[in-house]
């Protein structure tokens, strides 16, 4: 049974940074993605980024892009999500999620961590 557990939330200053964690269990193979949502009160779940198993295949919505990384540590079968230059608008719910390569949609996902960022 796939297990996604998501830490590493929290309050911070608009300009600091966060790590946000995704440890992985029940897996199988690697032909999957692992993603990053967020969902803001009031508002639709949002897609941030996503990376490929083995590293590559990276991509970021554009409100994110050039400030938040997804990195992975397969030995730890943990993915990160490195936030820096939070903004206010980057409050949300995080949530980490699966979809394999076959799938045309994300079919396992995390319980969330809530991150603030304050003015």
């Amino acid at each position: 049974q796939v297990q996604l557990v998501e830490s590493g939330g929290g309050l911070v200053q608009a300009g600091g940074s966060l790590r946000l964690s995704c440890s992985a269990s029940g897996l199988t193979g690697s032909s999957y993605f692992m993603g990053w949502f967020r969902q803001a009160p009031g508002k639709e779940r949002e897609f941030v980024g996503r990376i490929g198993w083995n590293g590559v295949n990276t991509y970021y919505s554009d409100s994110v892009k050039g400030r938040f990384t997804i990195s992975r540590d397969n030995a730890k079968n943990t993915v990160y999500l490195q936030m820096n230059s939070l903004k206010p608008e980057d409050t949300a719910v995080y949530y980490c999620a699966v979809r394999y390569v076959l799938s045309s949609q994300y079919n396992y996902w995390g319980q969330g961590t809530q991150v603030t960022v304050s003015s």
